[in-house]
C-alpha cells in the first residue's frame, strides 16, 4: 500500500494548526463578504442611474478591479502602500481591504445585472397600478431581482473563500501556509507528507464551500 503521508496529521498539533489556519481564512473571507454585500448592492443600484459621471466612475472602478489579479492587488496594498505611505498594515488587514474591494466590484455587477434584467413593462405596470417609484421597487422589482441575485451571490461567496489561499503570499498563516510549514517540518521523517496534508486542505476547503454551493443550486432549481 502506498505511503500517503496521512500519519502526519496525527502528529503533535498538525491538525489543529490546519484548522486554525482555516479559521483565519474563513474569518478574512467572512469579514470581506460582510463589507462587500451591502456596498456592492449600493454601487449596483448606482450603476443603473442615468447620471453619466457616476456611471463612468463606477465602470472605471469595476474594470480596474476585474482586470488586475487579486495577487497583484495584495502586493500593491500590503507592500506598496506600506512603503509609500509609511503605515503599519498587517497581512490580515491588507487581505480584508483587497477582498472587500474585489467582492464589492463583483457584487455590484451582479446587482446591476439583476436589476436591468427586469423587463421595462414590469416598472410600467406597477406605475399603472398607482404605485410610486419606491413601491415599484419594493413590491415588484426587488423580489424578482433577489431570485436572480441570491444564487449568484452565493457562488461569489464560495469564490471568495477559495481565493483566500492567495494571502499566504503576504505572510498570513492561513490553512495553505500552515500546510506548507507542516510539510517542511516533517520533510525528513515523512517525505510523502505533502499528499496527506494537501488532501486534508482539499477536504477542509471542500466542506467549507460545498454546503454554500449546494444551497445556490437548490435555489436556482426552485426559482427557475
Amino acid at each position: 500500500m502506498p505511503d500517503l503521508g496521512l500519519e502526519v496529521l496525527g502528529k503533535g498539533q498538525n491538525l489543529p494548526r490546519l484548522l486554525a489556519g482555516l479559521g483565519i481564512a474563513l474569518r478574512i473571507s467572512l469579514i470581506s463578504i460582510a463589507i462587500s454585500i451591502p456596498s456592492g448592492i449600493l454601487l449596483g443600484m448606482l450603476m443603473t442611474w442615468k447620471n453619466p459621471v457616476v456611471k463612468v466612475l463606477l465602470k472605471v472602478y469595476l474594470e480596474i478591479i476585474r482586470i488586475m489579479p487579486q495577487m497583484v492587488l495584495l502586493f500593491l496594498v500590503f507592500f506598496g502602500t506600506t512603503r509609500a505611505f509609511g503605515w503599519d498594515l498587517s497581512g490580515e488587514s491588507a487581505s480584508v481591504i483587497v477582498f472587500s474591494l474585489w467582492g464589492t466590484a463583483e457584487m455590484s455587477d451582479l446587482v446591476r445585472g439583476a436589476l436591468i434584467s427586469i423587463p421595462l413593462h414590469q416598472y410600467e405596470s406597477g406605475e399603472a397600478l398607482g404605485l410610486n417609484r419606491v413601491q415599484v421597487y419594493r413590491y415588484i422589482v426587488i423580489p424578482q431581482a433577489l431570485r436572480r441575485l441570491i444564487p449568484l451571490s452565493m457562488n461569489l461567496i464560495t469564490r471568495m473563500i477559495k481565493t483566500t489561499s492567495l494571502i499566504l503570499m503576504i505572510g498570513v498563516v492561513e490553512v495553505l501556509k500552515a500546510a506548507q510549514q507542516i510539510i517542511e517540518a516533517n520533510r525528513m521523517t515523512s517525505p510523502n507528507a505533502a499528499f496527506g496534508i494537501y488532501l486534508a486542505v482539499f477536504l477542509l476547503y471542500f466542506f467549507s464551500c460545498w454546503p454554500i454551493s449546494m444551497a445556490a443550486k437548490y435555489l436556482e432549481r426552485r426559482w427557475r
